[in-house]
């Protein structure tokens, strides 16, 4: 099985979920203070919202699971934040799950959609907040909790 991206231990894929669209938004803080007679000045405080959403659809007499968004939403409602590594293998860090919606379309005569069309948000948070097991870090240490963190998922 091809991995397109994994979230956690969730594997994106033709048998699970095959997203067709990934947008990706980042921003960057930079709040304004007043100035008399020139215009307000900008400091920049830091990084701001990180978010990915994916898009796709879901066919599942052809190829995927019924169950993946089932799974998903289960993930969603630990609360937890989780890893996410491209199917290269490149670790975009520890990401949430905000929203997932989905569509169903041309039914079956049990009231099962033949197409679903799907869309999950994804929020990106500090990378401390993940362990291997897709929870809080143990140690209270970020520093020590993100190397083991890395360590893990660079096996």
């Amino acid at each position: 099985m091809s991995s397109m991206m994994a979230l956690g231990q969730f594997v994106f894929g033709l048998d699970t979920l095959a997203y067709q669209e990934l947008q990706r938004s980042t921003e960057w803080r930079h709040p304004t203070n007043s100035r008399v007679g020139a215009r307000p000045a900008r400091q920049f405080t830091g990084v701001g919202e990180d978010t990915i959403t994916l898009t796709g659809l879901q066919v599942p007499e052809f190829r995927g699971n019924r169950r993946s968004l089932d799974d998903v939403r289960a993930m969603a409602d630990a609360g937890k934040a989780y890893a996410l590594v491209g199917g290269t293998g490149v670790v975009f860090g520890a990401w949430v799950i905000q929203r997932v919606q989905e569509t169903g379309s041309v039914f079956i005569a049990e009231g099962i959609p033949r197409r679903v069309d799907f869309t999950l948000e994804l929020a990106r948070v500090d990378d401390y907040l993940a362990d291997p097991a897709g929870g809080a870090g143990s140690s209270g240490n970020p520093e020590a909790d993100n190397d083991d963190f890395w360590q893990w998922w660079m096996l």
